[in-house]
């Protein structure tokens, strides 16, 4: 289940603008995550979990109406935001990243989703991240592993923590095309809810990759797609050995299409026979090759 976290003031912000020029952004310790909550599921979960992890600071941005657990309030920094607004995430993360001091590490998500490193029971976001600076990579690759309630009578919205759900198999990469061919060490990668219900996901949205983690520094941009400006940002390793890579385990899309009316009535529940019980451990994403330790051990 998501890891328990402790407490820290509370500080709500009204916007971005009052944000960005607080000391606690423009001095912030990283590594920082970025939690954006387009409804109010599980929210608190999302803050406990990463705060767990070892983040030293947490964003929320949220609808000004969302109402928090007090001691959820108490860990994030609170930003008022119209979350569901077209492309809120690139606004945010676009404005935040400058705003932080050069070098810190960054990492982005929505509510329901939950990050998985190799080893994360035992090892912090700052020990992961050391060992990848070492390495001279400066963003990691996590990819989007779609997790739904295994029964919808009772879970409606398709979120359930104790009864969590992922595809074991049905996952596959393809050769990501540039100007002048396929580009180096990138890769689109696909499955889960958003290859099985295809037909009801936009063909720019079926893609699981995400670089979730990167490196602040000038001039880099967060485009719509979930890659960055800078391509080096966007490979999987560096050219000489496997790196490390991550998971984000999502309940969004499965709550999506519980919510959409067009695939809502077509859908009556996401097991198929590939379908595992989600055991809320890095071992089992090891071994469904969800993630990867490069030369971590």
């Amino acid at each position: 289940m998501p890891i328990e976290g402790t407490r820290q003031p509370t500080m709500r912000f009204s916007g971005l603008n009052e944000l960005l020029g607080h000391p606690a952004i423009t001095g912030a310790k990283g590594p920082v995550a970025i939690i954006i909550a387009e409804d109010d599921v599980e929210v608190d979960a999302t803050i406990r979990h990463h705060k767990g992890l070892g983040f030293n600071q947490i964003l929320l941005f949220a609808p000004e109406e969302l109402t928090l657990a007090s001691d959820s309030e108490a860990q994030v920094l609170r930003v008022d935001f119209p979350t569901m607004k077209l492309n809120a995430a690139v606004e945010i993360v676009n404005a935040v990243i400058p705003a932080l001091p050069e070098k810190t590490w960054v990492y982005y998500c929505y509510n329901a989703e939950f990050l998985f490193y190799p080893f994360c029971e035992t090892r912090s976001i700052g020990e992961l991240l050391a060992f990848h600076t070492e390495e001279r990579r400066f963003a990691m690759l996590t990819y989007v592993v779609d997790v739904y309630a295994g029964d919808l009578n009772r879970a409606d919205n398709a979120v359930s923590l104790k009864d969590a759900h992922l595809d074991k198999s049905g996952y596959y990469a393809l050769a990501r095309s540039g100007d002048f061919g396929p580009k180096d060490r990138q890769l689109d990668f696909f499955g889960g809810l958003r290859w099985r219900f295809e037909e009801h996901i936009e063909e720019i949205r079926r893609r699981i990759d995400r670089i979730s983690l990167v490196r602040s520094r000038p001039g880099i941009r967060l485009r719509a797609d979930h890659t960055w400006s800078e391509e080096e940002l966007n490979t999987y390793s560096c050219p000489w050995h496997h790196n490390l890579t991550a998971a984000v385990v999502s309940f969004r899309t499965a709550k999506a299409l519980r919510i959409n009316p067009a695939s809502r009535f077509d859908i009556n529940t996401f097991r198929w026979h590939n379908s595992v019980a989600f055991e809320w451990h890095s071992q089992q994403l090891l071994e469904l090759g969800l993630m990867e330790p490069g030369q971590w051990f």
